[in-house]
């Protein structure tokens, strides 16, 4: 091997241990690899702030491989850096490469957070992690206004992420970096590898904007190089970036995907497709390597490396946890608060700020109750924080205590708030409202960002628009990420605003995502035990869904505890002795379902009503709970919902009945939309009434 370069040397280690493991998986993608080696080295080895020793740590640089189908660009790079895993274990080893997109490696096919150390967040849906890195971006500004204090810096971390051509066209990246650029977030650096590749072919078949132009009008500081293998001139791109101190910067490398690879050089073949033996044999030659070896690993790289990266990031780390030491001395309360974020715990006692709501009949909607609990909780949890798709007047999901202020870039005085938006503090970089604009799937990915940081943050807007945000809500639950998302106006009874926003398969299509749990109060108190369900959880995305409507808070002394909703589903009304008929039922059914035993009672017909506010959480239960909740002796069962029906059978079981939606709404009022679908206690009572005697015949 003629390279003695140690830059050189490392750069080209990187780009064969890359080749090798896709040629030997026959799957993967080689050409971004091949050309965006130089920029991602350059990065790590010279300007990262990245321990490998403790790649958990705080104050950490983040980088963000948004090009997520160049995940092995990746795991090489945590490789050859040495990335430890919290036993002191190798996080990638060449054995976990040369099994590259195989069962039980630590290299999957795009990056996983969770599976392998040092991905600091799951990516591969092009857009997903560019998103994901303004969120921790945010996190980053937020920690440092509310947590630093003079003479301790704790929080100065900035986010790189590696994008490709996709992430620039998917319209997710257009709505993460807007919101960026006006939030002037100077610790977010993106590096565009714009190889003008895809799949189908080079980029100008569909793709010719000047995206520096664009990110310019976005208010960005945008930079463009001219050699996507000059690692002095990307040095110094990231240094100019670091010294940008008013806006996000964007660092434009022209690169040539398949890069040494004679016959795929600037091909379309090597974005998606192994390079081919004969390829991969003159490959390793143009660069040096010989042709007959693979996954070699000079032993003088790792070391470089270590000299590099290994030896910048100990040395932060140390002068950080020094830091954090006399911090802990100076400002133990603050230090104690840092430490529950670090490892997700809440204030102890958080739980005593739950609200309980008296006995209503008129009721109140369950957004308006979700409002008053979030508030409440909020001003418990000072790391608790987020904000809506432009709905928080609707989806009431405003933190307007004292202090709790706007997440903005600039200093506002309270005074200068628009009227009527409520809460103190003004706007500041430690504001806890976050005003996402229109814009839903960034919104998700951004929060997904802030709590992968360490911060429990939320997410609200319609039921109906999570379609626009389905990528970022699914990757959450991927991640087993703690993330509260609110959805409100959660079904036809959202009344005249039609079909277009009434939610029908909505609530069955969260429910089918793994690890979601969707959880739909009947009622104020359902929604306060919902909170401390949701808040309770640290590894699983929870979704609580509120009404428009106001539905009646129930007497507690009539009916069974709420507190029974942290099982999924409870008795809440029943008799003395075996129920002729069991009526299931979610949110706003619930009260109907009351309305119709007490129809049925008249007539001599003992029903039960079960409240089943969570499929998830029911499921999870020991299977005498379910037995005795849903016996299966009583086979006549009614399920009521107003939304998709499918699931439900599995409730309502073959003799049973699901009432439910089987096309779209309709626009008028809620009493005749409700009439119109035959979502009254009548139809309930002549449900009923068919199940029992078809579960005797």
């Amino acid at each position: 091997m003629a390279i003695r370069d140690p830059d050189q040397l490392a750069v080209n280690t990187v780009r064969m241990l890359a080749v090798d493991a896709i040629q030997k998986a026959k799957s993967g993608h080689p050409g971004t690899p091949l050309g965006a080696a130089p920029a991602a080295y350059a990065l790590w080895q010279r300007v990262l702030r990245y321990d490998p020793a403790a790649p958990g740590w705080p104050n950490r640089d983040r980088f963000v491989l948004s090009a997520g189908h160049a995940s092995m660009l990746l795991y090489a790079l945590i490789h050859l850096a040495g990335v430890r895993t919290p036993e002191g274990k190798e996080a990638v080893t060449l054995k976990d490469i040369q099994s590259f997109r195989q069962a039980g490696s630590r290299c999957p096919g795009h990056p996983e957070y969770g599976v392998t150390t040092g991905v600091e967040t799951t990516t591969g849906p092009l857009g997903q992690g560019a998103a994901s890195s303004v969120g921790m971006a945010l996190a980053g500004r937020w920690l440092a206004a509310t947590y630093n204090r003079p003479d301790f810096p704790l929080f100065t971390f900035r986010v790189y992420a590696l994008c490709s051509d996709g992430d620039m066209m998917e319209g997710i990246t257009s709505e993460a970096a807007s919101i960026a650029g006006h939030q002037r977030l100077a610790n977010l650096c993106w590096i565009y590898d714009s190889n003008r590749v895809t799949i189908e072919g080079h980029t100008d078949i569909a793709f010719t904007e000047d995206v520096g132009g664009r990110f310019a009008a976005y208010g960005w500081n945008v930079i463009r190089l001219g050699d996507a293998n000059d690692l002095e001139a990307l040095t110094a791109a990231y240094r100019e970036a670091a010294a940008c101190t008013d806006r996000p910067s964007l660092i434009i490398v022209p690169s040539h995907i398949g890069y040494g690879a004679p016959h795929k050089h600037d091909s379309p073949e090597a974005h998606g497709e192994p390079l081919g033996e004969e390829e991969v044999r003159l490959t390793k030659a143009f660069f040096g390597f010989d042709p007959d070896s693979s996954f070699v690993v000079p032993e003088e790289v790792p070391g470089h490396f270590a000299a590099g990266v290994g030896a910048r990031g100990a040395r932060s780390r140390g002068e950080w946890e020094s830091l954090f030491a006399g911090y802990r001395a100076r400002h133990p309360d603050l230090a104690d608060a840092l430490d529950r974020i670090f490892t997700r715990r809440l204030p102890d006692g958080w739980e005593s700020a739950l609200p309980r709501f008296a006995a209503d009949a008129k009721g109140m909607a369950t957004r308006d109750a979700s409002g008053r609990i979030l508030n409440a909780l909020a001003e418990r949890i000072p790391w608790l924080l987020g904000g809506a798709a432009d709905l928080y007047p609707s989806t009431k999901t405003r933190l307007v205590f004292a202090g709790a202020g706007d997440m903005q870039a600039g200093e506002m005085q309270a005074g200068e708030m628009q009227a009527g938006e409520g809460g103190g503090g003004g706007a500041s970089a430690g504001g806890r409202n976050m005003h996402f604009g229109i814009r839903e799937h960034a919104m998700c990915a951004i929060v997904n960002g802030m709590v992968l940081s360490g911060l429990r943050g939320f997410a609200s807007g319609f039921l109906i628009f999570t379609d626009y945000a389905r990528g970022s809500i699914r990757l959450a639950s991927l991640m087993d990420l703690p993330v509260l998302h609110v959805w409100t106006h959660d079904s036809i009874s959202v009344g005249e605003d039609g079909p277009t926003h009434q939610p029908i398969e909505q609530l069955v299509s969260l429910r089918a995502i793994p690890g979601m749990i969707v959880i739909r109060p009947a009622d104020a108190n359902e929604m306060a035990e919902a909170y401390r369900v949701a808040l309770g959880i640290r590894d699983r995305p929870v979704a609580l869904i509120g009404s428009r409507q106001a539905l009646p808070i129930l007497d507690r002394n009539e009916y069974a505890a709420a507190s029974g909703l942290a099982k999924g589903a409870y008795v809440l009304a029943d008799g003395p002795g075996a129920p002729d008929v069991i009526l299931i039922a979610s949110g706003s059914e619930v009260a109907l379902s009351l309305a119709a035993r007490r129809l049925l009672g008249e007539e001599g017909i003992a029903a039960r009503v079960v409240s089943m506010p969570s499929w998830e959480l029911f499921d999870a239960q020991p299977p005498a709970y379910r037995e005795s909740v849903l016996p299966e002796s009583v086979r006549a069962r009614v399920t009521i919902e107003e939304g998709s029906t499918i699931g439900w059978h599995r409730y309502a079981g073959p003799d049973g009945i699901v009432l439910g939606m089987h096309t779209f709404g309709l626009s008028a009022p809620v009493k005749v939309v409700a009439e119109h679908f035959g979502f009254t206690a009548e139809r309930v009572v002549e449900a009923a009434k068919t199940v029992i005697t078809r579960s005797k015949g």
